[in-house]
């Protein structure tokens, strides 16, 4: 859940308490938020919204966006292996230009 720009919050409707639909709104709003933010600061992949299994062939992207992987598996050769952890934009455009980050797994 991405924390939404417009709240959403309720009007005022005859016959039910204003505080109690604010309540309910507040509630539903801070659970979807309290998940997600969790789950970023456990590194978890379902909380990341730019996790794909390979970099972007499509959409405006600028220098400097990172997309994280989602399928990471160990490559390269014996004593040089390595995780391809996400992508990252090093000239902006549409879909801007794309370059591996590795990680060294010691292997």
């Amino acid at each position: 859940m991405k924390i939404p720009p417009d709240a959403n919050l309720p009007a005022a409707k005859d016959g039910v308490s204003y505080l109690q639909q604010l309540t309910f709104a507040i509630s539903r709003l801070w659970s979807g938020m309290a998940i997600q933010v969790n789950n970023m600061a456990e590194g978890r992949i379902e909380a990341s919204y730019n996790a794909l299994a390979a970099p972007p062939t499509a959409g405006d992207f600028k220098q400097g966006d990172v997309i994280r992987n989602v399928a990471p598996v160990e490559a390269g050769t014996a004593g040089s292996r390595y995780v391809v952890t996400g992508w990252i934009c090093v000239a902006s455009g549409n879909p801007g230009t794309w370059r591996q980050q590795r990680v060294m797994t010691g292997n």
